[in-house]
């Protein structure tokens, strides 16, 4: 095994880098750039994501004292907008963002600071990359959390339940709501909750913002624990509902295939019980393709999936801040963000793989090419 884990941490390297190769070659090729947004700015025309960027107040933050060598591609002495406007400005901008480099010199430093997790700091944000994230991990950290296990923790129990009662009344109406369910997006079951719950049309039982109310320093231990969960709920149950389904149905699947096995009906005939045979051989099995999923889905849901729920709920998460800074050309935070959630992904990779072997130590992956 130590062999194998050995040559899994090698092929992360590569992966890496050709994940922020390619990224990087995209972006040379996208329209706009840092330069061209704070050339807009002067002139009024700036068309950023949110106005909500903060801790520097647009891109005069991002003029003082860097010299990061992150970017979109070299541009010509031209840039759209910039008529009759200094050189030299345009020049020291160049510099400031470090675009007076080469495109292959400039991939270079990106990659020699990240080995080093140096991810610098962000174009039109008066704070460090890190520190950045640091700010929005808790609320990426609770909406890809709980989803996780309010998902794993209902679907599993459910899926082994309809498996038992396959083509009974149970499984047939569970499976109509999880259809029912996989068929509504997560946005917009979002959106009906606000509408029902949270003050839209209907009832004002649940807030529309943040994590906390503004007294919770104030509230006792109980006080901040119920605060919490009245504010998490709504977002936890949108994003929930696809996760959920799509969770069940796999494990209900995943035990009708080991429950038609022979070592099934023969563990049966040696006198077992019902619970016995489930949980004692087949759950171990069953269980192997449903670990299989688990590192695509926490990834998703501690980033990308949260996207849309952070902005109709108000969160202030990773999602969100990702898709400001693709919109607003913060490419520090754009390649910083995609550096350090594709090495989680990796690693998650790597941890379900040895999960497999802890469950079924049948599997050894050393005779295995990877």
């Amino acid at each position: 095994m130590a062999a194998y884990i050995f040559r899994r941490i090698l092929l992360m390297i590569p992966t890496i880098f050709g994940i922020m190769a390619i990224s990087f070659i995209i972006v040379q090729f996208a329209p706009g750039g840092p330069v061209e947004r704070v050339i807009a700015q002067l002139q009024g025309n700036d068309v950023s994501a949110t106005n909500r960027i903060g801790g520097g107040g647009g891109a005069d933050a991002g003029m003082g004292g860097q010299d990061r060598t992150l970017g979109s591609a070299p541009v010509s002495s031209k840039y759209r907008g910039a008529q009759g406007l200094d050189p030299e400005f345009i020049a020291k901008l160049e510099k400031q963002f470090g675009f007076d480099k080469p495109p292959l010199e400039r991939f270079g430093l990106m990659l020699w600071n990240y080995i080093r997790f140096d991810f610098g700091q962000s174009y039109f944000r008066d704070i460090s990359v890190l520190q950045l994230i640091k700010e929005k991990l808790p609320v990426s950290i609770t909406l890809g959390l709980w989803m996780t296990l309010i998902s794993y923790g209902i679907s599993i129990p459910l899926g082994v339940a309809k498996a038992v009662r396959d083509g009974a009344r149970f499984d047939i109406w569970t499976s109509a709501v999880i259809v029912v369910g996989y068929a509504i997006p997560g946005f917009l079951f979002a959106i009906l909750l606000v509408v029902l719950f949270a003050g839209g049309s209907f009832f004002d039982w649940f807030p529309l913002r943040g994590l906390t109310s503004d007294n919770f320093s104030s509230l006792s231990l109980g006080g901040k624990i119920v605060d919490y969960f009245w504010h998490i709920a709504l977002p936890i149950i949108a994003m929930s509902l696809s996760q959920f389904a799509t969770t069940t149905l796999l494990t209900k699947n995943s035990f009708l295939d080991e429950i038609r096995k022979q070592y099934v009906v023969t563990a049966r005939a040696k006198g077992l019980s019902e619970r016995k045979v489930l949980y004692g051989h087949v759950f171990r099995n069953a269980m192997l393709i449903v670990i299989a999923g688990f590192p695509g889905a926490f990834i998703t849901s501690f980033f990308a999936g949260s996207l849309l729920i952070e902005t109709i709920f108000s969160l202030d998460g990773l999602g969100l801040l990702g898709f400001e800074s693709v919109i607003n050309r913060d490419y520090p935070v754009v390649f910083a963000t995609l550096f350090i959630f594709s090495l989680m992904g990796l690693v998650i990779g790597l941890l379900s793989d040895l999960t497999y072997t802890w469950i079924d130590p049948r599997i050894d992956f050393e005779k295995r090419d990877v």
